[in-house]
């Protein structure tokens, strides 16, 4: 989410914050897809992190894009740190370590996903390119310490950056060194809700073994496929994970709420101020107990921020949005939205995928979870292999979109973008398992030719 909220409106009680998500029901008919994919910049001269400042630097590009775009700056502090569509369209905004994230408007159909993203990527291109800055399509940078990549001058990422080492390991890694594609998909009551969110949590790990792209650090083999949903699982535990309460009688909005209301939280914004209050929690905010606001209750916009600041593997908003697939080059990316699509906004290739789900148990989800980072498609639940799991689904997404017909001017259906996913079963590898065969072999055990396979 580009901007932080804006509604002052004081909360007064729990109700409002569950009210606050059942606003987010809507009719079938007005269902959207909406991607947001992230991008490493590297300068196309000795692929090395492109600096904020300068002529040639990330804040150059966004004024370029600007002008571009007409789109409205987001600026902090005199800096322009993001960019949006008054007329309700996408956002541009930077990740902590420069990543340039598109949140794409909520669109209809795949199709249109695709098209927004061809539209998106020749117009970076069209400023990028005479800045020297190309655009890499991977989970993780490949080659690069952490040192060495800038901060962007955002000031809730320094909130985080001071308070993530003392939660996890990899918290900076997270912030400074990945990128994702996610998609996030409506509902149409709080049970289609519940539905949704308990097939697409335990599915997740599909999502992370065929996206998988994340097998280099510093220029070596990390010894994992999705080195990036590795980091996940020791980033910050009290925010992430494979949500287990969804699962349990009783979910819904108000169980959601609880369990935002516990979440630590990183910072609360005051005008352009981000006031760093770390660690300590919403209910005790809501109750009036926080130290830097003594006697005060949160507004809406703070429960708003607050919600984009908690990671699970699944994320309810208004709306669901997927977190388990890496980054990945630009012709894979509608893939996702596609592969999501057909699975939850098709009610048979719904109730087909809770089949496969119904019966697993949380240490199992997690066991699943944990294991595909590094194992992939052989990871195991049931005594199942997931690649046997993952072919399952792609057959219910790829029948559920066929169902939607949602045509394309050539006639074409949205199941046309699986077909990247399609080929990737066929081989039985994930695209990292690909990239490391490439490394021990045309690449020569260097990762540097990345920089022109996996560019945008």
């Amino acid at each position: 989410m580009a901007r932080d909220q804006i509604d002052m409106t004081p909360l007064q009680s729990r109700d409002e914050l569950v009210a606050w998500f059942e606003a987010g029901s809507k009719p079938e008919s007005e269902f959207r897809i909406g991607t947001e994919h992230e991008k490493t910049p590297f300068t196309l001269e000795g692929h090395k992190p492109v600096p904020y400042e300068g002529a040639r630097g990330i804040g150059a590009l966004l004024e370029g894009m600007k002008l571009l775009l007409g789109w409205e700056p987001i600026m902090e502090r005199g800096n322009i740190i993001g960019l949006y569509d008054v007329t309700g369209g996408g956002a541009i905004s930077l990740e902590p370590g420069g990543q340039f994230e598109l949140s794409g408007a909520p669109v209809e159909t795949v199709h249109q996903t695709q098209a927004e993203l061809m539209a998106h990527l020749a117009q970076v291109r069209e400023i990028a390119t005479p800045l020297g800055i190309g655009f890499l399509g991977l989970g993780m940078t490949p080659s690069w310490s952490r040192a060495q990549i800038p901060v962007m001058p955002k000031g809730r990422y320094k909130i985080m950056s001071n308070y993530m080492p003392k939660v996890g390991k990899y918290g900076l890694d997270m912030m400074f060194r990945t990128c994702t594609v996610q998609t996030n998909l409506d509902f149409s009551s709080e049970a289609d809700m519940v539905k949704k969110l308990r097939v697409s949590v335990a599915l997740q790990p599909i999502a992370t073994a065929l996206f998988a792209n994340s097998p280099f650090t510093e220029g070596k083999p990390n010894g994992l496929l999705s080195f990036r949903s590795e980091i996940w699982r020791d980033t910050d535990n009290a925010r992430s994970g494979m949500i287990p309460f969804a699962f349990e009688d009783g979910m819904g909005f108000e169980r959601y709420v609880d369990y935002a209301l516990d979440v630590p939280m990183y910072f609360v914004k005051r005008g352009d101020e981000y006031i760093d209050v770390a660690g300590s929690s919403f209910r005790d905010f809501f109750a009036g107990n926080n130290k830097a606001f003594p006697g005060q209750r949160p507004t809406l916009s703070d429960w708003a921020n607050h919600l984009s600041t908690i990671f699970p593997e699944v994320r309810l908003k208004r709306y669901l949005e997927m977190r388990g697939a890496d980054g990945v080059p630009w012709g894979r990316l509608p893939a996702l939205p596609a592969f999501w699509v057909g699975l939850l906004y098709d009610n048979d290739s719904l109730d087909g995928a809770w089949e496969i789900i119904r019966h697993w148990t949380a240490p199992e989800r997690q066991a699943l979870r944990d294991d595909v980072p590094r194992f992939g498609f052989k990871a195991r639940i049931k005594d199942r292999y997931l690649f046997e799991i993952a072919k399952e689904c792609l057959i219910l997404s790829h029948a559920g979109l066929r169902r939607r017909g949602r045509i394309d001017h050539l006639g074409r259906d949205e199941s046309r973008y699986l077909e990247p996913l399609e080929r990737i079963i066929e081989c039985g590898r994930s695209p990292a398992e690909e990239m490391l065969e490439k490394f021990n072999g045309p690449w020569k055990g260097s990762v540097d030719p990345a920089y022109q396979e996996y560019a945008f």
